[in-house]
């Protein structure tokens, strides 16, 4: 809370910790996006709320989303390594040309180094953190916190990984605001609806800083949900939009308050929406987008994707949609053109599956090693547990992750065996690694037949019986993985 929530408005932590009413309006409107993007363009660095760090002679005078989101616009498309290398060392809004001048001589460097890419940008983004971090090398004072090694090596590498978590985070926030797409090759743009909307902001919004020493007028703003204006706040413009989106004549659009369009307009889009996620469905379950769902996971492995999480999750998403017959819904957020914005929300399954008499969630996950336990040990049978009760069907769930710990198979394979209630019985929680997933998806497409719902219970009701035959949670996983690896064939 200390953090974002903080930062961005939607809580006070004095004198109580409580919503403001950007946080409320947050939680309760279905235009989030309209909220958040407010609450980022009022972003600042000095502010009340922030003892700008200092390094050397560095100033802090700078709106940061709100430079980012000038940055995209000036060059069309801006890749996550541009971002991370020059757009997070603009301190001052002043340094916007400078910023503009390196991205341009990166990218002719970027044509002379082709094969060499990865060690041409470690090159650059070492050299900026011993440049940042002079003072702190220099006097040794490179001791990492949680770990006992102190060596300049892995102060650097320690700090490179902030930079892409800073970045990571930043295309994250913009992204969700709707004005952003993402390109599978790393690359944000403005998305085309929206481009308007950006125009105006950039014009619009003084670069400047605010009451960076004036806690009360800055929170003034910051907690003002109508500020700052957006050109969806114009009542024209949402008359225009309605007669794109809608049936309705201008006469009966006219008698509407601008929320009363901006409600309506919003389930316009929505339904837009969905009608573009239908025909994505169409494509995928007619195997359509077989190539691209199986090149998504290569991708996702070598990383070559922003917000491996969220494409992790919606590639499953389309994968389980192809997989078999069923009504596959996805618990991520969509933005107005169908393409995954963000991941789904606490306390419900990543995605659920419906095969009429019985069904399925599938959870997802890059963590790895203790941290998949912790993380999603419990969650997973809980969220298993709640689709059970709500849906008053038999359920299992398929857990997929790039590898699987030993904890996690120790943990599913315990609940196969106890009876709990508070659970719904016992809880069928299949893990599988990535590989075998795909290697599922292989069998399924190259099958001279549709693959039916039968067929996926087989391997539960087999992980089921297996459960109670085998010693341990080895041999366990192992004949599940190996049923996994040869799903359509029915003597394994």
């Amino acid at each position: 809370m200390n953090r974002a929530p903080k930062s961005l408005g939607f809580v006070r932590l004095n004198p109580s910790i409580k919503l403001t009413e950007v946080g409320n309006l947050f939680i309760t409107s279905k235009r989030k996006e309209e909220i958040l993007l407010r609450q980022l363009l009022k972003f600042q660095l000095p502010s009340p709320f922030h003892t700008a760090p200092t390094y050397g002679n560095t100033k802090f005078w700078i709106k940061p989303y709100l430079e980012i989101l000038r940055l995209i616009y000036h060059f069309g498309t801006l890749n996550f390594d541009e971002i991370m290398l020059f757009g997070l060392q603009m301190t001052s809004y002043e340094m916007f040309d400078d910023v503009v001048k390196m991205i341009d001589e990166f990218r002719i460097n970027k044509v002379k180094n082709k094969g060499k890419y990865k060690q041409f940008k470690n090159s650059i983004q070492k050299n900026i953190i011993i440049e940042l971090f002079d003072k702190e090398i220099n006097n040794g004072q490179i001791k990492i916190r949680e770990s006992n090694d102190i060596s300049i090596r892995k102060f650097i590498s320690t700090k490179m990984s902030n930079m892409r978590d800073y970045t990571d985070a930043c295309c994250r926030y913009l992204r969700s605001t709707g004005l952003i797409n993402i390109s599978k090759g790393r690359s944000l743009s403005i998305t085309k609806e929206k481009i308007p909307d950006v125009e105006f902001i950039l014009s619009t919004i003084d670069r400047n800083p605010i009451f960076v020493d004036d806690e009360k007028q800055y929170t003034k703003v910051l907690y003002n949900p109508e500020l700052p204006v957006l050109y969806t706040d114009n009542d024209n413009v949402l008359t225009k939009k309605l007669t794109e989106y809608t049936d309705m004549s201008l006469p009966h659009i006219n008698k509407l308050t601008i929320n009363e369009k901006k409600e309506i307009l919003f389930d316009a889009i929505e339904d837009k929406k969905q009608n573009i996620l239908n025909q994505q469905i169409i494509n995928i379950k007619n195997y359509q987008q077989y190539d691209d769902i199986m090149s998504t996971f290569d991708d996702i492995e070598q990383k070559n994707v922003l917000d491996i999480p969220l494409i992790l999750e919606w590639n499953t998403w389309r994968a389980m949609t192809m997989l078999d017959g069923g009504t596959i819904t996805a618990n991520l957020k969509f933005d107005d053109n169908g393409n995954p914005m963000s991941t789904a929300l606490g306390n419900m399954a990543d995605i659920l599956c419906d095969y009429d008499n019985y069904g399925l969630t599938v959870e997802v996950t890059t963590s790895k090693g203790q941290k998949q336990y912790e993380m999603e040990s419990e969650p997973v049978s809980r969220h298993l547990a709640k689709y059970k009760k709500e849906s008053g069907k038999d359920a299992y769930c398929l857990f997929i992750a790039p590898t699987i710990n030993e904890a996690c198979i120790a943990h599913y394979f315990m609940l196969h065996k106890m009876n709990i209630n508070f659970y719904g019985g016992k809880s069928v929680i299949v893990p599988i690694d990535i590989k075998t997933f795909k290697k599922m998806l292989t069998d399924s497409y190259k099958a001279s037949y549709l693959p039916n719902p039968q067929q996926v219970k087989s391997l539960f009701d087999y992980s089921l019986e297996i459960a109670e035959k085998v010693d341990n949670e080895i041999d366990w996983y192992t004949k599940v993985t190996e049923k996994a690896l040869n799903w359509l064939e029915p003597s394994c």
